[in-house]
């Protein structure tokens, strides 16, 4: 787990060591175990080293094998590395490292940019080919591991955070109004390849982008699951899909059981992470570390689920840390949370996340994550009313209960200069709803949530604030075969005792019931779900600072309106609208923009 960074010049000149050294500095939490840059001629790579696998200076990157003419920089962690070194090894290939950087060198050299088949895992990478001098870039199938790019005439920029490439100079930082309508409408996902600036693009996940020495370039879109119903699973039954599912989730906590450092569990008391720690236990984890968080109470809203996890820790015995987090520690860990953004992300998970982070860094440096789980076996509550909804109406049914708000409500809130005549979300979701597969209106919604506002919400998150503090998070429930068994899946079982019915049942014979059949819970931040106090003077200052009035996203009148009621207004999932917004401007505002 690192952060990565490069540059590639099609004009003839050499590549801009300073201002890769000045991305790979700016990462440098992402790995605060070594740096390293590596240049020749028109091409330089950058990287920071989070030590997981290998940890000797023999696995330092970038990553030269002379003799196969490669250099690669990677971000993230090949599962199956020993499997694949295994193989590489039969094949005549010799290894002076440990590492897994060093097998995706390897596999690349005997299979080509489709390596990525072969992998199971996280990964962001980047491989120079000396002899054609092709640059080839490439990111996980779940999007687990980000990959930035900027580009003009002259040069192609990326990196593994957005504020990278700023740190690198000469980005467009004018706002994109479509990632705008998105952030305001689409429930704050912003999809590839926009960001909120117009400068900075995303490579999409499950994506290999190969760059030409002369700046052309190509996109193959490698993996993509169906969300259709297999026909050698038709006589199935509810325990048949249960066995599967146990036996593919088994697998895949075992593989990110794979460090040379301790393991240890996000553990929200959830189903989902004390599922987790169930099959570590299971598993012969020895030692294991759980980490819960929880917040004052506010707007009588409760701000932890400690009873849960407390629960799930005493059952498996685990050495067990409760973080408490006091009222007055929450401003400086909103801004700190907001500054390790690489995009604006509304949701108050990142603040619980991030002061998580900090904490469990100080014991472990890999964590299991419940992450994933809701989008893929259906946990969420917008789905029970999609189940019954004709296929022709999804569009309309899908953006009824996930959309933030209506193309139309945006005049009332943005300035008129912001606005696109474009209902961009609506068109987002009919494009992917019209993509061949997915038969149902809940596999449509699956579809899209699992591929796309997953990617761009919940998975970046994770993968920001734990990154900012040197922790690697590892997510079992994107396991890439696990989400390929759990999109065939009929869409009943998911859907069975409340949502995630199927994973439920895996459950019952690991876990206490109180904890299967309990209300979902999530992160809870009460104190930014009802502004007050210093928080909310936080958000009047963003919203009315000089660079937020001379920027004009939002219409004056809506803004001295919602601070006037600041917990009036909701979106339609529930979240503070002002918050939102204030987001946004604070995020823009952290990095200079």
């Amino acid at each position: 787990m690192c952060g990565l960074s490069g540059e590639l010049r099609f004009d003839g000149r050499p590549a801009d060591v300073a201002a890769v050294g000045r991305m790979t500095a700016s990462m440098t939490r992402r790995g605060p175990d070594g740096v390293g840059v590596w240049s020749a001629g028109p091409v330089a790579l950058g990287h920071r080293r989070l030590k997981i696998i290998d940890l000797s200076e023999r696995a330092a990157q970038p990553m030269t094998d002379p003799e196969l003419g490669l250099t690669a920089v990677f971000n993230g962690c090949l599962y199956n590395y020993r499997e694949l070194r295994a193989e590489l090894i039969s094949a005549g290939y010799r290894f002076f490292s440990s590492s897994d950087t060093e097998v995706l060198v390897k596999a690349y050299h005997r299979w080509g940019p489709r390596c990525v088949d072969r992998f199971a895992g996280m990964f962001a990478f980047a491989v120079h080919e000396r002899d054609t001098g092709r640059l080839v870039l490439a990111r996980d199938r779940l999007g687990i591991k980000p990959l930035y790019v900027t580009r003009d005439p002259h040069r192609l920029r990326f990196a593994s955070t957005l504020p990278a490439l700023l740190a690198g100079g000469g980005v467009a930082t004018d706002i994109d109004l479509v990632a705008l309508h998105h952030y305001l409408s689409f429930h704050a996902v912003v999809p590839p390849p926009h960001t909120i600036l117009t400068g900075v693009r995303k490579v999409p996940q499950a994506t290999i982008r190969v760059i030409q020495p002369d700046g052309t370039s190509t996109d193959e879109v490698y993996w993509r699951p169906s969300f259709t119903r297999d026909p050698r699973r038709a006589r199935w039954t509810a325990t048949d899909w249960r066995d599967a599912v146990a036996e593919r989730l088994r697998l895949a906590v075992r593989r990110r059981m794979v460090a040379d450092v301790p393991v240890g569990v996000l553990l929200s008391g959830g189903l989902d992470s004390s599922l987790i720690v169930a099959l570590l236990a299971e598993a012969g984890q020895p030692d294991l570390a759980t980490f819960s968080v929880g917040f004052e109470a506010s707007g009588g809203e409760t701000g932890d689920e400690f009873a849960y996890s407390d629960i799930v820790a005493k059952h498996f015995g685990t050495d067990h840390h409760q973080i408490r987090v006091p009222g007055e520690a929450l401003l400086p860990a909103v801004d700190a949370s907001v500054a390790a953004m690489s995009e604006p992300m509304v949701s108050h998970d990142c603040v619980a996340f991030y002061l998580l982070s900090q904490e469990v860094s100080r014991h472990v440096t890999v964590v299991q994550s419940g992450q994933g789980a809701d989008e893929v076996f259906a946990g969420y509550s917008w789905y029970p009313p999609l189940a019954g909804v004709p296929r022709e109406l999804a569009v309309d049914a899908y953006l009824g209960v996930f959309a933030d708000r209506s193309h139309d409500e945006l005049a009332r809130i943005v300035s008129p200069s912001r606005l696109i005549e474009a209902d961009a979300s609506r068109h987002l979701v009919a494009d992917h709803f019209a993509t061949p597969g997915a038969a149902t209106t809940l596999d449509a919604a699956l579809r899209i949530d699992s591929l796309v506002m997953l990617v761009d919400d919940p998975v970046k998150r994770v993968d920001n604030m734990t990154m900012a503090a040197g922790l690697e998070a590892r997510t079992p429930f994107l396991d890439h075969e696990l989400v390929e068994l759990a999109a065939a899946c009929p869409p009943e079982l998911k859907l069975a005792a409340g949502g995630k019915g199927v994973l439920k049942d895996v459950a019952r014979p690991l876990l206490p019931a109180e904890v299967i059949d309990r209300p979902k819970g999530y992160f809870p931040v009460p104190a930014i779900r009802h502004l007050a106090g210093p928080l909310l003077d936080r958000v009047a200052a963003a919203l009315t600072d000089p660079a937020a009035r001379a920027r004009g996203l939002f219409r004056q009148d809506w803004v001295a309106a919602m601070l006037a009621a600041p917990n009036d207004n909701r979106t339609r999932l529930g979240a503070n609208a002002l918050w939102q917004a204030a987001l946004l401007e604070m995020w823009l505002q952290a990095q200079g923009v």
